[in-house]
């Protein structure tokens, strides 16, 4: 074929004057860092009430824009348009028996493919208080319905102890089901459950629900191989109430809720490559338990880690001061309704009913701010197929972020 004499021409000046440049043009693609929304040109709007003990909003990427709200007795209801549907789409509640506040329904994750197979997942604790996950399909006659007749247990865990269950469960990026478990005892944890990798207790695993029977380990997983329970994928916390993925990065963000004295955000690069220990009970947040005393809270002393172990440190964390008592890890946002907010981090904490910021830093750290104080227990945080951001509160009400134009328009 003939070549074009001054095409080609063309193309040697522009690489020249790139070259000569210095590609200068590279310097216009600055990345994007996350900055502080100003909170008062926000706020939450109450979008339903009525509930009873609110744990988890989800939705089922399905496209027909329902929220999903767990509620800790047993029941899954629905959104729809606004309204909580009369019936519920899930009710287990004869499956559940709870004698201590941490126990109940605690997590629900939808399955990638949910539009096509209509497989959705529950994790709770029965009513020997054990640990179970379990598998339901949607009805076939009725979309708002669950069949409660497919239930298939995947996964029973037992538990020593009432409290530090964990309780989420999410897909992750790579399509495999990631399920949290705290540690199952009194503080400081005086087995060591949760640096025990011959137990399930206080740690974050990660399953192949779509091969094996009632699941695969992915050959990737850090013990798929031997050394500890190839259902591991991280190891040390404490009791990982709420975690999320960031929807755009596939980074993960751990809230660990602490015991005595300090509360932590955890977090893993989706690059992260090592098996992470997250210091549990070596370490509380960033103070280190290893060594002290006994106290009145831990009635025993913790044994130092043996040389050579790498833990990997919270980026956030902190203390017990005045109403502050349990972190609930919270999510990413990316919705379009509120450009501010694109990759923020919100979480909150139970008990002050504060709800905080977290953004990165230049320098690679992490600035965590208080934007709001609400008077609400602050259970769970969730996001709609828009990306749109949620706040539960354990007394029976949910609201949603939105500026306020949008508020007083609604109002």
């Amino acid at each position: 074929m003939p070549v074009n004499k001054i095409a080609f021409l063309g193309t040697i000046l522009i690489i020249i004057s790139l070259i000569l440049g210095g590609c200068s043009f590279i310097d216009s693609f600055v990345p994007f860092k996350p900055e502080f929304p100003e909170p008062e040109k926000y706020n939450w709007l109450k979008i339903a009430e009525g509930l009873r003990n609110p744990t988890v909003l989800t939705h089922a990427g399905d496209g027909s824009g329902r929220l999903f709200v767990v509620q800790k007795s047993g029941l899954i209801n629905i959104i729809a348009d606004g309204q909580i549907l009369e019936e519920p789409f899930l009710d287990i509640r004869e499956n559940i028996h709870i004698r201590f506040f941490e126990q109940g329904l605690l997590g629900i994750a939808f399955h990638p493919n949910y539009a096509e197979n209509g497989y959705f997942f529950v994790h709770y604790t029965d009513t020997q208080g054990n640990t179970k996950l379990v598998r339901y399909t949607v009805s076939s006659s009725d979309s708002n319905l669950a069949d409660p007749k497919s239930r298939k247990v995947i996964l029973y865990v037992e538990q020593p102890w009432v409290n530090h269950n964990g309780g989420h469960i999410e897909f992750g990026p790579d399509g495999y089901l990631y399920i949290g478990l705290g540690f199952g005892r009194h503080d400081p944890d005086p087995e060591g459950n949760a640096q025990n990798l011959d137990i399930l207790l206080g740690k974050l695993l990660r399953i192949d629900v779509d091969s094996g029977n009632p699941y695969a380990i992915p050959d990737d997983n850090p013990f798929a191989n031997g050394g500890g329970r190839p259902e591991i994928w991280a190891y040390g916390l404490r009791n990982p109430y709420r975690f999320s993925f960031d929807p755009k990065t596939g980074d993960l963000f751990i809230g660990d809720v602490g015991g005595e004295q300090r509360e932590e955000i955890d977090f893993l690069s989706a690059d992260f490559e090592g098996i992470p220990n997250f210091g549990w009970n070596y370490n509380e947040g960033n103070l280190s338990l290893a060594g002290r005393p006994a106290t009145t809270h831990y009635k025993s002393t913790v044994e130092r880690p043996p040389t050579g172990t790498i833990l990997q440190a919270p980026i956030t964390d902190y203390k017990h001061e005045e109403t502050r008592c349990a972190v609930i890890g919270g999510v990413v946002y990316h919705g379009a309704a509120l450009p501010a907010w694109e990759g923020v981090y919100v979480y909150g904490d139970y008990c002050s009913g504060e709800i905080f910021a977290l953004v990165p830093r230049d320098d690679g750290g992490w600035e965590s701010r208080v934007l709001y104080e609400s008077p609400i227990q602050v259970t769970s945080f969730g996001l709609d197929e828009d990306g749109e951001l949620y706040v539960l509160d354990f007394g029976g009400e949910i609201y949603r972020l939105v500026a306020l134009e949008a508020n007083e328009e609604a109002e």
